[in-house]
């Protein structure tokens, strides 16, 4: 069972979902209006805002996120994020921590479906209504609509966040499903599926005290040892720490890569799973294509595996007593 904080059971759902906005996933911060106190690249930062009262810049207070000088003349502030990838957009986390007295009064976001890059020129549909913002919190928005913005898709590459007047906004998080074209891809070409930028997402885990399952997807190796799953450590006899993985989509695995990058006191044995996961009337069932035992990981190394079919994928971390860690 997945142990949950109590904040973690009031999150609204979409806040497991992927951010599309993070850094890490490859978002970008394209352009604003006004970054005179706090430049625009913070708002999509992977660490939680920090505050440090004795530190200035020549400009003023030093900020943690995005802050726009004090408006002398009519309009509003403005920011365009491009998403690591495009996707459905479910929520937003607006967040205002430690601007108390300098936060916006109140923000919209628009969104559009740009895939060659042309954001400018493309048509910005409203996804986020007027809403008021709070000084030095946390605000988790549902989108306003289901109104599409390319075709019947609902797809988004870009978002625009809209503060009014002025202000600052420690980070933005867009969180969303990712659409990738499949038809697009031949049926022989290599794919990642167990990559978030091509749709895949980790749905379920017994534990993630330390650092989130869907690290575990982000493209590239990890940065540090926080960027990567870590357990707690667990004295239960024969403990296994597992995660599962819903592959971007059904196909046949050639090969797995495990990467314990950073993880060397805390490393893990490991095994994968592999199981179709189909539905039909009355309801579904998995049938399990193949199976990896379980092995003895070395830290901070690349572990190859050879093929095996899949079409959802369930990663054990069969972890000796102590804590164990995924990169």
């Amino acid at each position: 069972m997945i142990e949950k904080s109590m904040k973690d059971q009031q999150a609204p759902a979409f806040t497991h979902l992927i951010n599309l906005a993070a850094e890490r996933f490859g978002a970008k911060v394209l352009w604003c209006t006004d970054d005179f106190f706090a430049e625009k690249e913070n708002l999509i930062k992977p660490e939680k805002a920090i505050f440090i009262p004795e530190k200035f810049t020549e400009r003023g207070k030093w900020m943690d996120g995005w802050e726009s000088r004090r408006k002398r003349t009519e309009g509003h502030d403005e920011a365009v994020i491009q998403l690591g990838a495009a996707g459905v957009i479910k929520g937003f986390d607006v967040d205002t921590s430690h601007f108390l007295g300098n936060q916006p009064q109140y923000c919209t976001i628009e969104a559009c479906y740009a895939p060659d890059g042309d954001w400018e020129k493309a048509t910005w549909v409203e996804v986020l209504g007027k809403t008021m913002l709070n000084p030095g919190s946390q605000h988790l928005l549902d989108v306003d609509s289901v109104r599409t913005m390319h075709a019947s898709s609902g797809l988004a590459t870009h978002v625009k966040l809209h503060i009014y007047p002025d202000g600052g906004v420690a980070r933005l998080r867009v969180y969303g499903e990712v659409k990738r074209d499949w038809n697009a891809v031949a049926p022989t070409e290599v794919m990642d599926l167990a990559s978030a930028q091509n749709g895949a997402l980790a749905i379920q885990c017994n534990d993630m005290f330390f650092s989130h399952m869907n690290n575990l997807l982000m493209p590239g190796r990890g940065v540090n040892m926080g960027d990567g799953w870590e357990t707690k450590r667990n004295r239960t006899p024969g403990n296994r720490d597992w995660v599962i993985v819903r592959l971007a989509h059904k196909g046949i695995l050639k090969k797995a890569l495990i990467d314990t990058c950073h993880f060397k006191g805390n490393r893990c044995h490991c095994g994968l799973r592999a199981m179709l996961w189909r539905r039909r009337m009355g309801g579904a069932y998995g049938v399990l294509a193949s199976f990896r035992k379980p092995r003895r990981s070395a830290g901070d190394q690349r572990h190859h595996l050879g093929g095996m079919r899949c079409g959802r994928l369930r990663g054990s971390l069969h972890a000796p007593p102590g804590r164990s860690g995924c990169g």
